[in-house]
């Protein structure tokens, strides 16, 4: 079954399902401003570090090796855009902003992520690709235009969780680049378990500096927070965090171009679990958008299965470039 050329898609459509699941449990976690649960920081660190137990539990079951020194740089790329990048960036945003909204921002990480994958791992697509990847994009982005009068929260502020959002998805796209290459050299299981082991120490810290002054003990916590807010938290930790990396570098180290484009098919499965788990209000043309979206990544996908004249090979980690410059320094 894992030799069908199909199996590398379904694995991202399971990974797809799993993070879109993200935004919307993300939200429960946090409350909004009228209604604050687990502050965003602290369930931006605490994820991670409930991860990094699992992730340690797994690596000493499986009796991991140790990462070989040239994977360093991968795995460092990973925990700034994965571990800690992303949760920080989406965490606060979704306070401000709806779920939907959000989860309709994402759908700019096929490209940033194709972009990568093209000059990291070597990827040449043709050029029906790219303009299947980009006319999916202008159609999410005329889908926030349309519905930007709706945003109920003031202007400026509106502004600051939009541009948090585009830093989580930079961050997210390196991440899964970054995370793809490694999935050529060890398991996909071990790649995001070796990152969040390795960020412990620093999310374990964070998380105990972050937790809310208000609450001393977990009883007075149970008390608190809502028990919706506890679920979120345990989702994100477990499968937003740990699991769906797992499913989602597996198939990206199979096939990076093709399973990218289903990242565009996330956002609208977002809202409709913000309209299921949350009561918001999806608008109605949103549902159009996704069928043409839907469309798009049909075509993309055609395109991309084109026989192609020779199948480079894959850099050696020595020859790849080093982590660009603009995203390394862009974290919060």
């Amino acid at each position: 079954m894992r030799s069908h050329p199909l199996w590398p898609l379904a694995l991202g459509a399971m990974a797809v399902l799993l993070f879109a699941m993200t935004i919307p449990m993300t939200r429960l976690a946090n409350g909004t401003l009228a209604d604050p649960q687990w502050p965003p920081l602290f369930v931006a660190v605490a994820r991670a570090a409930l991860a990094g137990v699992l992730a340690l539990v797994h690596l000493i079951w499986v009796r991991a090796p140790l990462p070989a020194s040239v994977h360093a740089r991968w795995l460092v790329a990973v925990v700034l855009g994965g571990v800690l990048g992303f949760p920080l960036c989406m965490g606060w945003a979704v306070r401000t902003v709806p779920a939907s909204h959000a989860a309709v921002l994402t759908g700019l990480l096929p490209l940033t992520t194709a972009a990568l994958a093209a000059w990291w791992l070597g990827q040449r697509p043709r050029l029906g690709f790219w303009l299947a990847s980009v006319v999916g994009a202008l159609l999410i982005l005329a889908f926030v235009w349309s519905t930007a009068s709706r945003q109920a929260v003031p202007h400026a502020q509106a502004l600051w969780a939009d541009a948090s959002l585009v830093l989580a998805i930079l961050c997210a796209s390196v991440a899964y680049v970054a995370g793809a290459r490694l999935s050529r050299e060890m398991p996909s299981a071990q790649v995001m378990s070796w990152s969040l082991v390795l960020a412990w120490p620093l999310t374990a810290t964070l998380a105990g500096l972050w937790w809310p002054a208000s609450l001393h003990t977990l009883g007075q916590a149970s008390q608190h927070i809502r028990l919706e807010a506890w679920l979120g938290l345990a989702y994100v930790s477990v499968c937003s965090t740990w699991l769906g990396f797992f499913l989602w570098y597996a198939a990206l180290a199979r096939e990076p171009m093709r399973v990218s484009q289903l990242q565009l098919l996330q956002p609208f499965m977002a809202m409709g679990l913000s309209a299921w788990l949350l009561g918001e209000v999806v608008p109605p043309q949103a549902w159009v958008f996704a069928l043409a979206v839907l469309m798009v990544v049909l075509i993309g996908q055609r395109m991309s299965r084109a026989p192609s004249p020779a199948t480079p090979a894959v850099p050696a980690l020595s020859d790849m470039p080093t982590l660009p410059h603009t995203l390394a320094t862009s974290r919060p």
